[in-house]
């Protein structure tokens, strides 16, 4: 049986070029439609949470030190890191994720508080997604200060470098919802500032390099200065509801009564004086600012008084120990100095303690602050 060979066209290359051609710009202009559709709905969003609450807030962003890094140092060679157990112990599963404490930092539950989201993640995160930025994160970084030396000594991300992330970020907010939709976040946004704590105690009261040059009087004008810089440029770059964390009593930190307080370990002094003199020339500093710029709200945000009242009262808020930290010994362990060695004599129950480590205070009593906070404070903002 004769079996005619079937005739195939043969294959123009024009042709095939011109389908290759094709399909590449289908492919194109599918990406277009859906980055637009991806753009789209993250408007309607937007636009669905402005309508339904008036004082609903779209995003926050973070500023400041390790009391709200969620994991930046994590990505910078730097040796003030604490992505290792036991910190974060009690965060989601017991992920050590950079965060300065055992669960969530202030920044989370302020979050929360207001509305937005669960957590706020860290800007350097290489897993961050759009909505993740649109929604707002965190720049800051552990062991920075107003202070720019500070952040120098400690090889970690300044104030002003801060300050260039955030820009950088609102290029890729612009190019996934629009120029005028970044405007409308911005202005609707909750800006929290808090650092200061660093300046004070580490690079005024433990080096040598300031001290040479600065008494505490100067040295407080250095940094209120430093301070009203930064919050005139995020002013300047859109920011209009800006929360600014006072320092807290440092001389009561665990590590500021071991290294200063003695053999009884008493709160040092010096120390809070300094907090002190910072933080009513930084509420004048704000002050002035508010008249400055009439359209924003700078919110100054005492949390000297509250957490001094937590740390002298410390049943009252059902906790148990006030002078030492859960990790190690507590009395000096922060970052490197408290890993899984320390585990033998870190507390099992950090719940009754008020710090985590000897500089920073544990998720119990964050919950307790933000919660005075949030009822003092969040009404001054719309």
């Amino acid at each position: 049986m004769h079996h005619q060979k079937m005739k195939f066209p043969s294959r123009n290359p024009s042709c095939f070029l011109s389908s290759s051609t094709t399909v590449i710009i289908l492919l194109f202009i599918i990406m277009i439609i859906t980055s637009d559709q991806l753009a789209a709905s993250m408007n309607q969003q937007l636009e669905r949470n402005d309508t339904a609450n008036p004082r609903s807030v779209p995003a926050m962003f973070v500023f400041g030190d390790s009391i709200v890094d969620p994991g930046n140092n994590n990505y910078i060679e730097t040796l003030v890191k604490c992505n290792f157990p036991p910190y974060g112990r009690d965060f989601m599963g017991g992920n050590p994720t950079g965060r300065f404490t055992n669960g969530f930092v202030p920044s989370d539950l302020l979050a929360e508080g207001f509305g937005v989201k669960e957590i706020v993640p860290a800007y350097l995160d290489p897993n961050l997604q759009p909505q993740d930025l649109i929604t707002g994160v965190s720049f800051a970084s552990g062991a920075s200060g107003y202070d720019p030396l500070t952040s120098k000594i400690t090889s970690t991300i300044s104030m002003t470098e801060q300050l260039d992330l955030f820009k950088q970020s609102l290029t890729k907010i612009k190019a996934a919802v629009g120029e005028e939709q970044t405007a409308n976040i911005l202005s609707k946004s909750i800006f929290i500032v808090c650092t200061g704590s660093d300046d004070i105690a580490n690079t005024y009261f433990s080096t040598p390099f300031r001290r040479l040059h600065y008494d505490i009087n100067s040295y407080t004008d250095l940094m209120s200065d430093a301070a009203s810089s930064f919050l005139q440029e995020l002013y300047g770059v859109g920011a209009r509801r800006i929360a600014v964390m006072s320092v807290p009593p440092i001389g009561c930190l665990p590590s500021q009564r071991t290294i200063s307080g003695g053999i009884a370990r008493e709160c040092s002094e010096p120390a809070n004086q300094a907090a002190q003199l910072f933080n009513s020339k930084f509420y004048s500093v704000i002050g002035c600012l508010n008249q400055k710029f009439r359209d924003s709200k700078i919110v100054f945000i005492d949390i000297y008084t509250p957490l001094l009242s937590l740390i002298q009262n410390p049943a009252n808020y059902g906790f148990e120990v006030a002078t030492k930290g859960c990790c190690g010994t507590g009395n000096i362990e922060v970052s490197i100095l408290c890993t899984e060695l320390s585990n033998s004599k870190t507390c099992k129950d950090d719940t009754k303690y008020i710090f985590w480590d000897s500089y920073h205070p544990t998720e119990a009593a964050y919950k307790v602050l933000v919660t005075e906070l949030l009822d003092k404070y969040k009404n001054c903002f719309f």
